[in-house]
């Protein structure tokens, strides 16, 4: 069941942010440099160091790497989603989760993006509305709903 609380990522993905994070704490502090060498270039470089920790902090701390979705077909995060948009018969197959913690070839959709929140909960055959940001609404129908990594890779050739 999905709250929002809760990240779902790829186990690479986090793998790869708890690298990048154990990368960030071991550079040093520039706040033991004497004065005449801090610079305002060193001091946003640190700031922006700190929050990007800070951002691997709460994405690490709302994830539950054991989790994997059920294969129930049921859009959710962690799910690989193939949709039919209804007015051109175009396809396309994404992943509905979190930017940054998935595969970087697999297309990201996010449960608050308006695709992705008016798929949560949708099932193969089922059609839903959202509204587009010109204000017209789309129809999409989703055609499969697989977890992540029991999908077709082959899906994502056809893009």
């Amino acid at each position: 069941m999905y709250t929002a609380d809760y990240v779902w990522m790829t186990p690479q993905a986090r793998e790869d942010l708890e690298k990048e994070l154990a990368d960030l704490m071991a550079v040093p502090n520039p706040a033991g440099t004497d004065e005449t060498e801090r610079t305002d270039q060193v001091v946003d470089a640190w700031l922006a160091r700190k929050e990007r920790i800070r951002q691997i902090h709460e994405l690490l701390s709302r994830a539950d790497h054991s989790t994997s979705p059920a294969d129930d077909g049921i859009a959710e995060p962690g799910m690989v989603l193939t949709v039919r948009f209804d007015d051109t018969g175009d396809t396309e197959t994404f992943l509905l989760g979190t930017r940054g913690t998935a595969d970087p070839e697999l297309e990201v959709y996010t449960v608050a993006s308006p695709l992705g929140s008016a798929l949560l909960g949708a099932v193969p055959g089922e059609q839903r509305s959202f509204r587009l940001p010109n204000g017209s609404i789309q129809q999409v129908t989703v055609l499969a709903a697989k977890p992540f990594g029991a999908h077709d890779p082959r899906e994502l050739a056809k893009r």
